[in-house]
């Protein structure tokens, strides 16, 4: 089975998404399964970067910092990530240089750019085909991957680029003989590549949301950047909005008027929406709102990952009001997790938070398709047909009240932020409406609980001796940290949440955890945010945590070295 981590590094602005893209794009049309990630400096120009790409003939959806191919694009990142190469890995040298012992192919593609073309630019192209080269990949594959990158481009420009990618195929190939282990063969599986961030915004189109407001911060930006590049093709109204306070609250306005409507944002700007979250709750207006969590506090690392938000997602806002927090682990479970989201919104009318984060968001997965024909979109909206008189806010046993929009039908539709009567007027009755009002809107959380979804279990089998336990993003990492374990022996198993709050309902924690198996909980932040909660929640007391928190993704060799005691 072939399973290869390439690594290309060099400066911010120096072109690596370009390369990595190229590449990417030509091992996904080989129907190869392509997972990359990028880390980044938090700047536009200079520092340096890597931009991993994992190569499987298997679905193998999660991170490695060790590379099998390192390609540095200028001596600087050689010897910054000389020490992500594996012992028997292969290193594509512009310059030569032996001192530090890895195992090299010598190709100097800016001498050859210079030489050919009188100028640098070609350069990276020349990096591609000799990475392609190294790999065995077929060069025609390649240069459809060159002429995809390029279109739209002058024909010179197209025709120097393919030439530029054959001239570093070429010569990578003489250099090969013997030293490359590697072929790349061409199989009949085809998979859709996407990031965390295109997959929300399709989800969200899919679900019926016409409207999002939003205010720029990294890692949540690319959900509105996404539905304005595509605004013809996804028909929602996107609005960039002067502030986060002011995204929410158009959001909810648009929900109020009937249309079904989303935020994104991360840290710093989900502290300033925190008001207006309250104000969802409190008149029960729906509002799908998109986290994307990164290492705080303040601006803390923005272009780095982090699960370090959940308690805060879970308590935000004043006051007592019902909410749901999910997690999605993966660009198909967020599409399909934004369709649950507007439809749980909808049906409680309460705010819903969909936690991402950076690495989900940036990162580019394999997946076979998305399954439209389970995406169910179900609406709640209720006909003024069924009513002789209407109250917005009529005190029900589930705690939802039959929700009209302005406009709708000859009945008023209010809305007030103080506490309110079943019409939605103002009151001061403390005993005869503020209580039985608060325990209407609280009753909802007794039928969510028993509408969120258990954690996905996975080789949960009757010798399991010990249980990893994770949410979110960090799904394919855990999942592959078990399968390695198992192999050497491990009897192991996992439980993966993806809805967090309420939690799912369950009579007893044997329910979810074998009686005699030790839990250990595997999530990036520093303070163990929920194994907190799920001791609280089904006193699960004696959970060990096990919370990784440098800001780069969790990987399946970090866990099984953190298990071992070797780190």
């Amino acid at each position: 089975m072939m399973d290869v981590n390439v690594v290309i590094a060099g400066a911010a602005g120096e072109g690596i998404q370009t390369v990595g893209s190229i590449f990417s794009v030509a091992a996904a049309k080989c129907g190869l399964a392509v997972f990359s990630w990028q880390e980044y400096e938090s700047r536009i120009r200079g520092g340096l970067n890597s931009y991993s790409i994992r190569i499987s003939t298997s679905l193998k959806n999660a991170p490695r910092r060790d590379a099998d191919v390192l390609l540095p694009l200028r001596k600087e990142a050689r010897k910054k990530y000389r020490s992500w190469l594996n012992p028997n890995g292969l290193l594509i040298a512009d310059e030569q240089d032996n001192t530090d012992g890895a195992t090299e192919i010598f190709v100097p593609f800016n001498k050859i750019a210079r030489e050919k073309w009188q100028s640098p630019i070609y350069a990276n192209t020349i990096a591609v085909g000799a990475l392609w080269s190294v790999i065995g990949g077929d060069f025609e594959a390649l240069q459809v991957a060159v002429e995809d990158e390029f279109q739209g481009k002058a024909e010179t420009v197209i025709k120097n680029n393919v030439e530029a990618a054959r001239d570093g195929y070429l010569f990578a190939e003489k250099s090969c003989q013997g030293i490359c282990p590697w072929k790349l063969e061409k199989r009949p599986d085809r998979f859709y590549l996407i990031a965390g961030s295109p997959a929300i915004a399709l989800g969200s189109v899919k679900a019926g949301c016409r409207f999002m407001a939003a205010y720029p911060m990294t890692p949540a930006t690319g959900i509105i950047t996404f539905l304005t590049q595509h605004r013809k093709e996804c028909k929602v109204f996107t609005e960039q909005a002067e502030d986060e306070i002011a995204a929410i609250n158009m959001a909810i306005g648009a929900q109020f008027a009937g249309v079904r409507a989303m935020t994104a944002t991360s840290g710093g700007g989900f502290s300033l929406m925190v008001e207006a979250l309250s104000l969802a709750g409190m008149v029960e207006v729906p509002v799908v709102v998109v986290l994307a969590q990164r290492p705080g506090p303040a601006t803390g690392l923005p272009t780095r990952t982090a699960q370090g938000d959940l308690l805060f997602a879970i308590h935000s806002g004043h006051g007592e009001f019902p909410k749901v927090v999910l997690a999605p682990s993966d660009p198909y479970d967020a599409f399909h997790k934004m369709v649950r989201a507007f439809n749980l919104a909808d049906k409680y009318q309460i705010p819903i938070i969909v936690m991402t984060d950076q690495f989900l968001a940036d990162s580019q997965f394999s997946i076979p398709d998305f399954d439209v024909e389970l995406a169910k979109v179900e609406t709640f909206i209720a006909s003024p047909s069924d009513f002789s008189t209407y109250k917005r806010y009529s005190i029900t046993a589930s705690g939802i009240s039959p929700r009209l929009y302005p406009g709708q039908s000859k009945y008023l539709v209010t809305a007030d932020s103080d506490e309110h009567d079943e019409d939605g007027h103002i009151t001061e009755d403390l005993d005869g409406v503020a209580v039985p009002m608060m325990e209407k809107r609280l009753r909802k959380l007794q039928s969510l609980r028993r509408e969120i979804r258990p954690p996905e279990r996975f080789f949960m089998e009757d010798d399991v001796e010990e249980v990893f336990v994770g949410w979110g993003s960090t799904r394919q990492a855990i999942f592959e940290a078990v399968e390695i374990l198992r192999e050497e022996g491990k009897r192991i198993g996992a439980l993966h949440f993806t809805e967090l709050w309420p939690l799912p309902e369950l009579s007893s924690k044997e329910e979810f955890f074998p009686p005699k198996a030790s839990i250990t909980i595997i999530e990036q932040n520093a303070t163990g945010q929920f194994a907190s909660l799920l001791r609280r929640e089904l006193v699960i007391r004696d959970a060990k945590s096990m919370l990784f928190y440098s800001g780069l993704p969790v990987t399946a060799q970090d866990i099984r070295r953190r298990f071992y005691g070797r780190d």
